[in-house]
């Protein structure tokens, strides 16, 4: 009778442990149990770089967590990238907001920044975010830093 009341308390147990580390994982991934669109709609952003943007990446506005990244895909037509942006609804934003493309730290991961605009109408579901910036790629940007520094002339020789 002992061994049944330990072994049921060790399965207990181990059921809580697997179910606190799948609890964490989800929550590591980003994801949730049971994560639908009942509470979202979507909106659209086309860039000419996306760096490093991967989906399920976050977006954001003055630093909270309004939606997420669901979708990457090059349009055919403009050959720039177009991002689908599944946003939480109750937040909603105006048809001059812009988006761009920012970094956690300096090496970190890379997320959607909006920041609000003034027109007093709102965008829709299924809208086109149309002010955009696109990533600033750090390869870029050294490169451009090389180039200049070796086009630079000398400075003359201080004669005395």
């Amino acid at each position: 009778m002992k061994r049944a009341t330990i072994d049921l308390w060790v399965g207990i147990f181990a059921a809580l442990g697997c179910a606190a580390v799948l609890f964490l994982a989800l929550k590591t991934a980003n994801l949730t149990v049971g994560s639908g669109s009942n509470g979202t709609y979507s909106l659209y952003a086309e860039f000419d770089n996306i760096g490093g943007l991967k989906v399920k990446a976050p977006v954001k506005m003055a630093g909270v967590v309004v939606g997420r990244v669901t979708d990457i895909r090059l349009d055919n037509k403009s050959f720039r990238a177009r991002a689908t942006l599944e946003m939480d609804k109750q937040y909603q934003f105006s048809r001059d907001v812009s988006a761009e493309i920012l970094t956690s730290g300096l090496l970190g991961e890379q997320y959607i920044g909006l920041l609000q605009g003034g027109d007093p109408d709102n965008l829709a579901a299924g809208d086109t975010i149309k002010l955009t910036s696109s990533a600033l790629v750090l390869e870029q940007l050294i490169g451009k830093f090389m180039l200049n520094a070796a086009e630079k002339p000398a400075a003359p020789a201080d004669s005395h």
